[in-house]
């Protein structure tokens, strides 16, 4: 039988500073204690989703809502798995919506799209003025370090914010030419996309600062097997686009950008999520 669970979280922060998590859920899906590693300022969190994988039919839903002055840092301590389906697709939609002076950290691990899935992934985010969002979307076609190609099934992907930015892309395995084509993945499995998003058009020189700021990451500290670029495709984002052939050397590369990008962008110390250390 699927199953449907829900995760509604709400950041708000208090009048001495604090940022706190009021939560609800319904079904398979669960948020940890919060923790506080860098003061009361912001709060970190971890999805947990016991099943550990959806198959056909089953729904994630995610709902984030971070309230003016919050700051939240969201993560998962494994990877979302989407297993063989024989019938209905199954489902992972986040809905995130930061009031004005937000800031979000959206960390995901990577989800794994395993041969003979059939997978959706949403993710729609709203800023108000002067929000600000860091987060990113990593995604690995099969299982290449244990020989399960993905050579059939089908992922549609959607990342959006209203207005302001999207990117869909409908994955089949049958589909060589956009799995192998140098104007495709290029024979790479693992596909990535971090982001810096504000709900007020970014200063011009700010918005230069980060460019330079990432263009140093990936000059010094691109890992080999990793291709990247980053570009601004409006006045307010700042988009990371990579591949690889495997999740960790794309997820080395994300992991040394949001830090930089943190202290460039807000001043603050790379304190990792302490799942990442699990």
């Amino acid at each position: 039988m699927p199953w449907h669970a829900q995760l509604d979280l709400r950041y708000q922060s208090t009048g001495h500073g604090r940022t706190t998590l009021h939560h609800t859920h319904t079904g398979p899906l669960r948020i940890l204690k919060s923790l506080y590693p860098e003061g009361d300022t912001i709060c970190h969190n971890v999805i947990v989703h016991p099943p550990g994988g959806l198959v056909g039919g089953d729904t994630l839903d995610l709902r984030v809502r971070a309230e003016g002055g919050a700051h939240g840092l969201l993560s998962t301590p494994g990877a979302t798995r989407f297993y063989r389906s024989d019938g209905p697709a199954a489902s992972q939609q986040v809905t995130l919506d930061l009031a004005a002076g937000a800031r979000l950290e959206w960390l995901p691990l990577e989800t794994i799209v395993y041969p003979g899935c059939l997978a959706r992934n949403t993710l729609c985010a709203t800023l108000a003025e002067g929000a600000e969002w860091l987060g990113w979307d990593v995604c690995a076609l099969g299982l290449p370090a244990a020989g399960q190609a993905f050579d059939r099934g089908v992922l549609e992907q959607r990342l959006e914010i209203p207005g302001l930015w999207l990117e869909q892309a409908r994955i089949d395995a049958a589909d060589t030419r956009l799995l192998d084509s140098p104007l495709g993945l290029g024979g790479q499995r693992c596909m990535g996309t971090l982001w810096l998003a504000t709900g007020t058009p970014l200063e011009r020189q700010r918005r230069e600062d980060l460019l330079a700021c990432v263009r140093s990451v990936l000059d010094q500290d691109c890992p080999a097997q990793v291709q990247a670029g980053i570009t601004s495709p409006n006045g307010q984002m700042l988009v990371l686009r990579a591949l690889a052939p495997l999740v960790e050397p794309l997820m080395t590369l994300f992991q040394r950008t949001w830090a930089e990008l943190r202290r460039q962008a807000w001043g603050l110390p790379s304190v990792p999520p302490r799942i990442w250390r699990v």
